[in-house]
């Protein structure tokens, strides 16, 4: 990791997690929880319950995609503290490699800013079971924009249902 300074947003930690407003978000959903911040850096846990799992010849495993999940929450909070007031970001890509199986547990995610530039900001996580086991890591690509440019996300949808005009591509 570089050394990576601040943006305006790591003074304001708590409105990483309140973004969503008062409805669904998914650290609220899953239950995750900060356990480190930094500049260009966070750790998040989560307590992996079985329900979150499919069975196998061994015991549950925990299902990829909520892994993917996990890292990619502790990426984009590494983002989020390299950010300014006026930015937000989008991933434009994102690698996981599952190193080991993720079975049910408190599972322990790290995410931290390999390098940023003007327009993008590289991310790594890596994720660990409660014993320190590698069990995922990830890398992604972060494209910054301007907060207030909406992308289709707050649009309404037509009236036939189809996705707001500006969401289409």
């Amino acid at each position: 990791m570089t050394d990576t300074p601040a943006g305006e947003r790591f003074a304001d930690p708590q409105r990483w997690e309140d973004e969503g407003g008062g409805g669904p978000h998914i650290w609220r959903t899953l239950g995750y929880r900060r356990t480190a911040w930094q500049p260009g850096r966070t750790s998040i846990e989560w307590d992996a319950d079985p329900r979150y799992s499919f069975p196998t010849a061994t015991g549950p495993v925990i299902q990829g995609g909520l892994v993917t999940a996990l890292l990619d929450a502790a990426m984009g909070g590494a983002c989020w503290t390299v950010l300014d007031h006026d930015q937000a970001f989008l991933t434009a890509d994102l690698r996981v490699e599952f190193l080991r199986m993720t079975t049910p547990g408190l599972l322990s995610a790290t995410g931290w800013v390999v390098r940023r530039t003007r327009p993008v900001v590289f991310c790594a996580a890596d994720l660990q079971d409660v014993a320190g086991r590698l069990l995922a890591s990830s890398r992604c690509t972060q494209v910054v924009r301007a907060d207030d440019w909406g992308a289709g996300r707050y649009g309404a949808a037509d009236p036939a249902g189809a996705p707001p005009r500006d969401a289409r591509g």
